[in-house]
């Protein structure tokens, strides 16, 4: 197990190595590069078998084993890493230089109806643009309206508050007075009742008694 992980270590060493021979050699970029892939593919499978190996030591060298392997794990990732990003940078850097052919190899030739069509689209979009200052404007405007009704509203509505209030503090006693006055019908009217029912039942019992 100790050979395959110092194997397993160098060959990572290896793997950071050829990064720096793929910065310096830009144009066998593609070859390095599946070289990388190789060494990075061989790594996985060495710490796969590195985990087999552990299920078969001790069960007490077991925790140590497992973290030099899962720094091995650690190690391949960020290398993977690091590969996909000089792929994407290799990627960008081909693009970039075939749109410069591109763009240098073309030729340019007047086309009147072409010039007349921008022409005529940045005086619509500059129409659009003033317009749409205009409406801004308006907005603006119209917002400052509202604020300043608002503000005349809420004075209109504290006055009236203060006059509510007074009135209702002039009418507490008058109040007072209304809810003892319905209070004093409510009483009659259950006197009544009461009257009316005990009127009705003594006739009753008087029916009852004479037959």
């Amino acid at each position: 197990m100790d050979t395959l992980y110092n194997q397993t270590n160098l060959l990572i060493q290896q793997t950071q190595y050829s990064f720096q021979t793929l910065e310096g050699s830009p144009k066998n970029a593609v070859e390095i590069e599946s070289d990388i892939q190789e060494k990075i593919n061989l790594i996985n499978n060495n710490c796969m078998k590195l985990d087999l190996y552990i299920m078969k030591i001790p069960v007490d060298q077991r925790p140590s084993a497992k973290m030099r392997c899962d720094q091995l794990k650690y190690d391949a990732k960020h290398l993977q890493a690091a590969l996909a990003a000089c792929q994407q940078k290799r990627a960008r850097r081909e693009q970039a230089a075939t749109e410069r052919e591109q763009l240098l190899s073309r030729r340019f030739t007047a086309n009147p109806d072409v010039t007349a069509i921008n022409i005529d689209y940045g005086l619509q979009h500059q129409t659009s643009l003033q317009n749409a200052n205009r409406g801004l404007d308006e907005m603006l405007h119209t917002g400052a309206n509202a604020l300043d009704s608002l503000r005349s509203q809420r004075v209109t509505l504290k006055g009236a508050q203060r006059r509510i209030m007074d009135m209702a503090n002039t009418l507490g006693l008058s109040n007072h007075t209304m809810k003892l006055i319905e209070k004093r019908a409510k009483e009659d009217k259950v006197i009544l009742l009461l009257g009316v029912a005990i009127t009705l039942i003594v006739i009753v019992l008087v029916i009852i008694y004479f037959t």
